[in-house]
């Protein structure tokens, strides 16, 4: 990787004071203790005392030592001359007029504050161990380890190098690690593996787009033909059979930033790379991609389903207002009957040839029909009777959703799975026994229109039951796919068994723990 990744700005400031330090930076790094006064009370001079303390708490906050001492804000300088009682700071020209003497004083602080040099072993080598092992598991950006890099040399009392040999050492190291994770995945994949692979950035004949181009556009439009696209989408990742490959040495951060890199290249400049990077890049394409484009086709299967029921309640919504003049009518005609009922002049036994004088027997019981057919509790708004007219969207693509995608389930989402199980098992059949369907998903509402006053279940109702359940389920991850990042088991997240025992020591490296539990344990005063 080039070795430019500062900018100028950056480059400059490396090792340098960026302007004025903070409050908390002044009391931090440039308070003088007794220890600190003893070294410099001995120096002869006002100039030489103020360079000296100048040059000590210069090396505190930056990590290295000034070519020139006095190139420092003039808030520090101010500071450290009121400590010292030094009321004329102009002395501290003198100090810039013998440079044997910085190079002295300078010697003195790093022996007597344990400063090393950038070079000292085994220092330097356990740096090297550390980036390499940060390189390798994680995807940082060169600047990021450029950061951490100088913090940790700050912190262990290293003294900085000059900026090019600190970023010739972060980007040959970067370059192994990339080295090693080529190699590592394209020895991976069988011959047939590699060869299907490879044509993935040929344009197939008469098309314009080579397939890797095809396979990572996700589906841009709401529609059940863009579903049954995304699941034959997530079939022909699945094909390539990158989830089959043993990946589990190999650091899961590193895999997904070199398959986002090829999902944004040019397949001609993938196809241009040298034979290991061309197929560990589309090892990860194939390894990560069957994730992206599970969850693509779970999201579209989302937006469907709440499109479906949207949909439904606008026009069950739009009949209601069409019918409430005839609703209204009959309410009307209802309450003079009630008038009649409660009249006290009007004796019991009379009631009903009052009624009738006034509305007709067949009218009445047309009346009572239309307050039953037309009126709707406060707890029956789903208006789920108005899906059917959905039911040849859903069908277009509930066939390619149940065989292609495998659903899982904790305890509280298993009568969801069971329904689906359901579902798959009659699918094809023109007249399944849906006697044997699994009514625990069925909540009264749903019961409502999936049992009709026969007894039996309607295909088409528990077919929209099941999938709204399912949408609810997904959502709060009782049902959930593997592999996935949006819709996946939320534990699955942490790595168990053989993975853990595999990255243990690299990442208790990477953050300098012991892969032990004791001898941290014991650091914090733990007993065990």
């Amino acid at each position: 990787m080039p070795v430019d990744f500062l900018t100028d700005e950056e480059a400059r400031r490396y090792g340098r004071y960026a302007g004025e330090p903070t409050p908390a930076q002044l009391a931090r790094y440039f308070y003088l203790d007794d220890a600190d006064r003893s070294l410099i009370t001995i120096r002869r001079g006002d100039h030489n005392r103020l360079g000296f303390a100048l040059q000590l708490c210069t090396v505190r906050f930056l990590g290295t030592f000034l070519s020139d001492p006095t190139d420092v804000p003039a808030g520090v300088v101010k500071q450290l001359a009121t400590q010292l009682g030094i009321r004329d700071v102009s002395c501290l020209s003198q100090y810039r007029e013998r440079a044997t003497t910085h190079q002295e004083h300078a010697s003195e602080i790093q022996r007597r504050l344990g400063y090393r040099d950038f070079t000292d072993q085994p220092e330097h080598w356990r740096l090297v161990r550390w980036l390499y092992t940060r390189a390798w598991l994680s995807a940082e950006r060169p600047i990021v380890l450029f950061d951490l890099t100088t913090a940790r040399l700050a912190e262990r009392k290293i003294l900085l190098p000059g900026v090019t040999i600190l970023t010739r050492l972060i980007a040959s190291i970067r370059d192994r690690a990339a080295a090693r994770l080529w190699r590592c995945l394209a020895h991976l994949p069988s011959p047939k593996q590699r060869k299907q692979l490879q044509d993935l950035l040929t344009p197939p004949a008469g098309e314009r787009l080579s397939t890797l181009d095809r396979l990572r556009r996700a589906p841009t439009r709401v529609s059940s033909p863009a579903m049954a696209g995304a699941l034959k989408r997530l079939d022909a990742i699945r094909a390539l059979g990158g989830r089959q490959l043993n990946l589990v040495r190999i650091p899961p951060g590193r895999v997904t930033a070199l398959a986002r890199y090829a999902a944004v290249a040019w397949a001609q400049t993938i196809a241009r790379m040298p034979e290991e990077r061309r197929l560990a890049t589309l090892v990860a394409f194939a390894h990560v991609f069957e994730a992206v484009a599970q969850d693509d086709s779970l999201d579209l299967l989302d937006q469907l389903i709440t499109e479906c029921l949207t949909r439904a309640e606008k026009q069950g919504q739009k009949h209601r207002l069409h019918t409430l003049p005839e609703l209204d009518a009959a309410a009307l005609r209802m309450r003079e009957v009630c008038k009649v009922v409660l009249d006290p002049k009007c004796p019991d036994s009379k009631v009903r040839v009052w009624v009738f004088e006034s509305i007709s027997r067949g009218q009445l019981e047309a009346d009572v029909d239309t307050v039953g057919l037309l009126s709707r509790a406060e707890q029956d708004r789903k208006y789920y009777d108005q899906l059917l007219g959905r039911y040849s969207t859903v069908r277009r693509f509930l066939p390619g959703l149940l065989r292609t995608i495998h659903f899982e389930a904790a305890a509280a989402g298993q009568p969801v799975l069971k329904a689906l199980e359901f579902l798959k098992m009659i699918e094809g059949k023109p007249k399944p026994d849906m006697d044997k369907a699994p009514r625990e998903i069925l909540n009264a509402a749903w019961k409502k229109v999936v049992v009709k006053p026969d007894r039996k279940i309607d295909r088409r109702f528990y077919t929209f039951c099941v999938l709204e359940r399912l949408q609810d389920a997904l959502s709060r991850r009782d049902v959930y796919v593997t592999p996935s990042e949006r819709w996946g088991d939320p534990r699955a997240k942490l790595l168990r068994g053989q993975a853990w025992e595999a990255a243990r020591a690299d990442v208790c490296r990477m953050l300098d723990l012991s892969p032990k539990p004791e001898p941290e344990l014991a650091k914090r005063g733990v007993s065990t």
